[in-house]
């Protein structure tokens, strides 16, 4: 709250009917009574606020507590198949063998005892 230097000029009560009728902060005794009603509403709000978090988190922790940690199957386990693929299921991708053959192609068979030669280097365009 601003400083009026209009109230530091004025005179100062000397008896004590006129200090008692000069409160200009405390205003009315209405006002004052709001204040009050107003600030143990905010307090008791604050305490249901708290009361409810409380009951809030209790009941979690009880639900938390009741639950099972690891339920068991109820159904006995069947013989486990090899892993399927869905998109060759749907025809999206023909269905491939699961273990790949190698097949040498015609023509590219070395004979036993022949060496490989070793690829060229690559040819890199000069630098300017």
């Amino acid at each position: 709250m601003a400083l009026d230097p209009r109230d530091l000029l004025r005179k100062r009560p000397t008896e004590e009917s006129e200090v008692a009728a000069y409160a200009p902060l405390a205003g009315t005794r209405a006002q004052r009574i709001q204040r009050l009603q107003i600030g143990l509403m905010g307090i008791g709000g604050m305490v249901l606020l708290l009361g409810l978090a409380d009951a809030i988190s209790s009941r979690a922790q009880l639900t938390e507590d009741n639950a099972v940690p690891e339920a068991a199957p109820t159904v006995v386990a069947s013989e486990t198949t090899a892993p399927r693929d869905p998109l060759a299921d749907a025809g999206v991708l023909p269905e491939l063998p699961a273990t790949p053959s190698p097949t040498p192609t015609p023509g590219s068979s070395t004979p036993a005892g022949a060496a490989i030669a070793p690829a060229p280097p690559p040819n890199n365009a000069p630098l300017q």
